[in-house]
């Protein structure tokens, strides 16, 4: 018998932490869970609207989208990130952004042979996508580790998760040039892009700037969960050269991967409404402000961080002996191996939580 597919996979890294999450569970007042990230906040209203008005949807969608949410994605990139010369044919919505990155290479016809590149701190799904495809992959954040072999698909991610970590203009410039003199597909996932705190500014890899004022060989990921509090909604799309994206779309209307109209619409509403993004936004600062300096005076220090809805906190020791010790406190938090080895003394802190779980957190680290 064939190896089952789940067999080639990395196992789920959630699934380590659920003895640490029962002992925090356990403690008097509660767990304060600063996991997973997942958004607590209330869905806008204006999207909760949009989607009312939208909830009598009887017929198919398409998977290309409809023309008005392309163009809600187009006029976003270019009012918040200065994304010039974007067309329709280079924009698909899709059914959140981690089905998209999973299925990535492998719907970009990547498989056994080929090399796919990501960075040493990473998302597990990139991981994944390539374990999934049959191609061999490499985390690390040099590009002279690739040696003389060149990656079919190399991923970038800043602002990053888990570190924070924003990647400036120079260094961004130089990596789409290495990829197109070589013919690597460079994909950038800037899902927390609207989530900075500090430093630099993170920039779209379709900035002009970034990319020369053309897209070939890019891909940009966006996702409306953190920004907009859609996690349940699963609105992402993405953007880039024409012809990668339009070979994404014949692939994924054979599987039927169609992102549902009144998700579209209220896409549309999250897309065009400035003014909940910035009331988040002020949410989260205060949040993580509190965490940061609760999590200092505790004998932490936080690396990178400037970026994205994670602290990224190490007291030079084990991550899972610091997960084991914040756990006896009743908070629970990522362990940084869960993202690469490079992470194996680091864990990562979300400051998603509710404001009173957070004063929870605050006060018991503080005792």
């Amino acid at each position: 018998m064939s190896q089952p597919v789940s067999g080639r996979l990395p196992d789920f890294p959630w699934d380590k932490l659920t003895d640490h999450a029962a002992t925090a569970r356990s403690h008097p007042d509660g767990v304060v869970d600063l996991s997973v990230g997942t958004p607590v906040d209330p869905t806008p209203e204006v999207v909760q609207q949009a989607l009312r008005d939208a909830a009598d949807s009887p017929g198919y969608p398409t998977t290309i989208g409809l023309e008005t949410t392309r163009q809600a994605a187009i006029d976003w990139l270019a009012r918040r990130h200065g994304v010039t010369g974007l067309g329709l044919d280079g924009v698909l919505p899709v059914i959140g952004s981690k089905e998209l990155i999973g299925s990535m290479a492998l719907h970009l016809g990547i498989g056994p042979g080929d090399l796919i590149g990501y960075p040493a701190l990473a998302y597990p799904t990139y991981e994944v996508g390539a374990a999934l495809a049959g191609a061999e992959s490499l985390a690390t954040d040099s590009l002279t580790a690739f040696g003389p072999r060149t990656p079919r698909l190399l991923w970038l991610n800043s602002p990053a998760n888990p570190s924070g970590r924003v990647l400036p203009l120079d260094h961004l410039r130089k990596v789409v040039e290495w990829c197109r003199e070589r013919g690597t597909i460079l994909v950038s996932d800037e899902c927390y892009i609207e989530c900075a705190w500090e430093g630099e500014r993170p920039l779209s890899i379709l900035d002009p700037q970034v990319s020369g004022g053309s897209h070939d060989g890019l891909l940009a990921v966006h996702s409306l969960s953190k920004r907009s509090n859609l996690a349940g909604y699963r609105c992402a799309f993405v953007a880039g050269d024409p012809a990668l994206v339009g070979e994404l779309l014949a692939v994924r209307k054979n599987l039927g991967l169609q992102m549902p109209g009144p998700q579209q619409r209220a896409m549309i509403a999250a897309l065009e409404d400035d003014e909940h993004v910035e009331r988040q936004h002020a949410t989260y600062a205060a949040r993580r402000t509190q965490l940061k300096r609760a999590l200092e005076s505790a004998g932490f220090r936080i690396d990178h961080s400037e970026a994205s809805l994670y602290l990224w906190a190490t007291r030079d020791e084990d991550c899972w002996t610091t997960v084991a010790d914040l756990a006896q406190q009743g908070i629970l938090v990522a362990p940084g191996d869960f993202y690469g080895a490079a992470g194996r003394q680091h864990v990562r802190v979300a400051f998603t939580a509710t404001d009173e779980r957070v004063a929870a957190a605050v006060a018991r680290l503080s005792a």
